[in-house]
């Protein structure tokens, strides 16, 4: 058995989209045996893989997917030279994300400080493994990422008065009068002065930005961000992560756009539906715009402080060689990629084999999917998500709907 469906896991954090307006209770309503749908619930997240803490299920079995590949390591292919698969481990989680609010400012670590935290405080970062990631939008996407240019702060500086009030003057002013060499270690401080600033005096600050943007007073330039500061105030009233509007670059995707952070890399998902791929790892420090643990030292020790305008971080998406209807997002870093295969009606779509093990989602349509295994054609739904083990292609069939796919699996080459 090497194509198989499985069973994806669901989170039910806070910041979900609400009941069926939720992209994941929505495929797992479709898909997944013994769900209920509850209007009131927040369903955010949905989890294809074989992390620690919600390893998926396999159709049919009581066993996980984790505790099946450990017992069968054939499957995982050559991952297993590159990646450490002990234990059934896959070296990416592939997910679907519906934001409802604002998830955390956070940050990924690399793997030595995951390694390092992962052993001071094991209860809170959960695994050893570093967590670059990239999303790639189902529905129209907000999010911050990664530090704006620097002189896109400075001028943020320059018209709002609440902003530059709450880090230290003497902070503010060094980093306005930084040079090239300089500016990062100035962004750093800076951005300790913001993000370490006296709860009280933040509060007094967004309470006069917010005031400000309602009576309509804004400046040329705020308005850009208005809006946003506006939903994340309702959000996370008070909140100091809300001043990052004005340091982190905001990004609309529309579907089929992506995104990459890498470590390091400040960010903030704001709303839509994605599909997100990482490293296999669930490491999050958080600093602002969360109810969560906060852990605002270790946050500003990650982060690079690299400033660029938001097209460095996007990933564009090119054809699979061989195929007629996929596309392929390849980030710089080894441990995953993402294919998304967009097959019409009643078509088909074959898939090369590959070094690595993978999983696939079908998130619209339906149609089947059969390995060179005996089992046959399996028949798939939106919402089933589909094993498949290294070293063997695969054929994609379209129903009358057609079927949109998307595919996750590591690089096991350069």
């Amino acid at each position: 058995m090497s194509t198989f469906l499985i069973a994806p896991t669901i989170q039910q954090y806070d910041w979900g989209k609400i009941g069926k307006s939720s992209k994941v209770a929505q495929l797992a309503e479709s898909a997944l045996p013994g769900f209920t749908l509850n209007e009131s619930t927040p369903y955010a997240e949905l989890w294809m893989g074989t992390h620690v803490k919600s390893p998926s299920g396999i159709l049919g079995s009581n066993k996980t997917l984790r505790a099946f590949l450990a017992g069968h390591p054939e499957l995982m292919g050559d991952v297993s030279s590159v990646f450490d698969t002990t234990g059934g481990n896959l070296p990416f989680l592939f997910k679907v994300l519906s934001i409802g609010k604002a998830l955390s400012i956070q940050v990924h670590p690399d793997k030595k400080t995951a390694e390092k935290l992962h052993a001071q405080q094991p209860s809170v970062y959960t695994d050893p493994n570093h967590k670059p990631e990239i999303a790639i939008a189902l529905t129209p996407f907000r999010g911050l990422c990664g530090f704006l240019p620097t002189p896109e702060i400075k001028a943020y500086l320059a018209v709002v008065p609440e902003f530059r009030a709450v880090s230290p003057e003497e902070l503010v002013r060094r980093f306005e009068s930084a040079s090239e060499h300089d500016d990062k270690v100035a962004l750093r401080d800076f951005f300790t002065g913001i993000m370490t600033a006296n709860a009280d005096g933040v509060k007094g600050e967004i309470s006069k930005l917010v005031n400000r943007y309602r009576e309509g007073c804004e400046m040329g330039i705020e308005r850009g961000v208005k809006d946003l500061v506006l939903a994340l105030s309702s959000q996370h009233p008070g909140d100091v992560g809300i001043f990052c509007a004005f340091m982190l670059n905001l990004v609309d995707l529309q579907p089929g756009q992506a995104i990459f952070l890498g470590a390091g890399e400040p960010h903030a998902y704001v709303s839509g539906d994605i599909i997100e791929c990482m490293a296999n790892s669930d490491n999050v420090i958080r600093a602002g715009l969360t109810p969560k643990p906060k852990d605002v030292p270790n946050l500003i020790k990650s982060l690079t402080y690299r400033t660029a305008k938001a097209e460095s971080h996007m990933i564009k998406p090119k054809p699979l060689p061989g195929t007629a209807y996929t596309i392929t997002y390849v980030p710089p870093v080894p441990d995953f990629r993402v294919l998304s295969a967009k097959i019409p009606k009643n078509a088909t779509e074959r898939h090369g084999s590959f070094g690595s093990a993978s999983i696939a989602i079908v998130t619209q349509g339906s149609g089947s999917v059969t390995g060179e295994d005996a089992n046959g054609a399996l028949a798939l739904s939106a919402g089933n998500a589909v094993f498949i083990g290294a070293n063997g292609s695969v054929l994609f069939r379209a129903g009358d709907e057609g079927m949109s796919v998307y595919r996750a699996y590591a690089a096991t080459s350069s």
